[in-house]
């Protein structure tokens, strides 16, 4: 008779609890689920899915607005919001039913319910207690919001992506990616939208051309982006709501959304009560295998708020399950993760920062280029794409490369390969363009960078 009722017991069925135990399902181990809310976690129910099908909806108004340079007449477009939410729903249920699916083939044994951890190999669920050898943790993140008189009035990115109407006029509070994506979705969808934040640049963390381009290109669309501000209270007005900033000022908003950060979901587990460390913010300190300070508990994905993405949260779950139940053991690499931010334009990120390079290589080649795309000659779009590869000089390497325009995830997602294979600039030059397209500018930048001594003291 086994020992434990379970081999694995799996507490969050988002993205990385899914991959990782129906992986260990279908290696023959013992599987358990069980999720609180709704299977597929917040990739699939409220982030990534969701948000991106409404920037696929969004940019139609830039279709329509560029099409007259193309010969196109085309009559006034009118958009429903609640039709493009409508169909966001019906997506996202169909996604939600294939993760159910893809568990159920694995023979894991779902549990819609709340999990709480009681000791290193026994979980609760609705009352009940079930054990298992190994537990995996993977209950994801929560939006946070500050202590501020009237915080009842505002709304988060969850929030956001079911409102009953799209807003006339919505305040963003955040500078991060998510804060940016919302602000293109509501201002090409036709709301008036001003962002507030702490600093003077939005996307602390990216590279600081990155970040000054994109406030450029967002303040061309029409974002009023107000920097170096904070916000005092939100009061409820009579039509809508009034936001306070520290300096008196006072905006009349439809909407407050927040979107300053997000904690790793931990509350309430019982993992400290059983010594499980964590962070100061509740992120759960993880080894390279995944494990935590309990030798039987792991854990994937935001919970231990690395790199919160979702392939890499999917990546940490497959690795366990092959380590654990597959004879196979994998360490998730999380050097060189490539990363996107579906701003309008948007981003695609891959490797290091110009900062990060300078500090960790000393001697670094820069090469970069900014030019109006050739779709833009004839739409007479007033928008340019940047392009910017970080290259150690000592060695040839390229060990960054960043993208700000039309298609930056889809160009880079590729570039990501040659720079996890260790590329140099000199197979960079080697390798012979697609003509015409953005992506050839990558592999058609000859002239080294030299920054004007001015701008560099500056930053």
């Amino acid at each position: 008779m086994p020992r434990y009722d379970f081999d694995l017991f799996t507490i969050g069925a988002g993205s990385g609890g899914v991959a990782g135990t129906r992986r260990a399902g279908a290696y023959g181990a013992r599987t358990a689920i069980c999720e609180e809310l709704r299977i597929g976690g917040t990739c699939v129910l409220r982030g990534c899915v969701p948000k991106k099908l409404l920037v696929y909806g969004a940019q139609f108004a830039d279709g329509f607005a560029d099409a007259a340079g193309f010969g196109w007449t085309v009559p006034p477009a009118e958009f429903d919001w609640p039709s493009l939410i409508a169909a966001k729903d019906k997506e996202i249920g169909r996604l939600s039913q294939i993760y159910v699916n893809m568990l159920n083939n694995a023979k894991v044994e779902i549990f819609e319910a709340r999990g709480i951890v009681v000791d290193p190999h026994t979980v609760e669920v609705g009352g009940k207690r079930y054990t298992a050898e190994n537990i995996m943790i993977a209950v994801g993140g929560w939006p946070e919001t500050p202590n501020i008189p009237g915080i009842e009035h505002v709304i988060s990115s969850n929030e956001a992506l079911d409102l009953p109407a799209l807003p006339k006029r919505v305040v963003i509070v955040g500078g991060g990616y998510i804060a940016v994506e919302f602000a293109g979705i509501f201002q090409t969808l036709g709301s008036e939208v001003i962002e507030i934040i702490r600093r003077d640049r939005v996307l602390r963390g990216f590279d600081e051309d990155i970040r000054a381009y994109l406030g450029e290109e967002m303040r061309v669309r029409g974002v009023d982006i107000r920097g170096g501000t904070e916000i005092a209270r939100v009061d409820k007005a009579a039509s809508g709501y009034t936001v306070t900033t520290t300096d008196g000022g006072k905006i009349e908003t439809d909407c407050v959304m927040y979107a300053t950060g997000r904690a790793p979901n931990t509350k309430g587990l019982g993992l400290a009560e059983i010594g499980v460390e964590m962070d100061r913010n509740g992120a759960i300190k993880v080894d390279e295998w995944q494990r935590t300070s309990v030798k039987s508990i792991y854990a994937v994905g935001d919970v231990t708020d690395r790199i919160n993405l979702t392939p890499v949260a999917i990546g940490e779950g497959r690795a366990i399950a092959e380590t654990l139940y597959n004879n196979n053991p994998i360490r998730m690499d999380h050097r060189d993760v490539p990363s996107a931010v579906f701003s309008q334009p948007p981003i695609g990120t891959v490797g290091l920062t110009e900062d990060e390079a300078r500090k960790q290589y000393g001697e670094i080649d820069i090469y970069q280029t900014r030019f109006k795309p050739m779709k833009n000659t004839l739409s007479g779009r007033d928008e340019r794409t940047f392009m910017k590869l970080v290259v150690d000089a000592k060695s040839d390497r390229v060990i960054g490369c960043h993208m700000l325009g039309p298609d930056a995830p889809e160009i880079i997602q590729g570039l990501a390969v040659a720079i996890k294979c260790g590329a140099t600039k000199k197979q960079f030059d080697a390798t012979v363009g697609i003509h015409p397209s953005a992506a050839e500018e990558f592999v058609t930048l000859r002239d080294k960078y030299a920054r004007p001594p001015e701008k560099a003291a500056a930053e």
